[in-house]
């Protein structure tokens, strides 16, 4: 989809922002993001306007994916077969529906077949 290499599940982009060496070679693809992300990224207690403003600039960086009436029926069937959570569920469907990979660290992921995935495995 419009030179988008990798969909970044909330949790890469966590590493990308703390600078997890487990994200280096995604350094110079381009990404994108689910809205999802955006609101689990901005929504955590606590966080402080540097972290907000950090994550912003980071997502301007990235291309947004929004819920489109394909990507609804995706999660809907996704959720069907899988009794995966919700967010989960969107994220997945913007993958399969954009035809772009998924980088994540959550291994609960890989039960979805239709889904191009790389499983992230973070330094410490």
């Amino acid at each position: 989809m419009n030179g988008i290499d990798f969909l970044a599940d909330t949790n890469a982009l966590i590493y990308l922002l703390n600078g997890n060496s487990c994200m280096t070679p995604y350094l110079q693809k381009s990404l994108s993001f689910s809205v999802i992300s955006e609101m689990e990224l901005l929504s955590f207690p606590g966080i402080t306007q540097q972290e907000e403003d950090s994550i912003k600039s980071l997502l301007q960086d990235c291309t947004e994916l929004s819920i489109s009436s394909e990507i609804k029926k995706q999660t809907i069937e996704i959720r069907k077969k899988y009794r995966i959570k919700l967010p989960d569920a969107i994220v997945s469907a913007s993958a399969i529906v954009n035809n772009i990979p998924l980088i994540t660290a959550d291994k609960g992921f890989r039960q979805i077949a239709e889904l191009s995935l790389e499983l992230l495995i973070p330094t410490r």
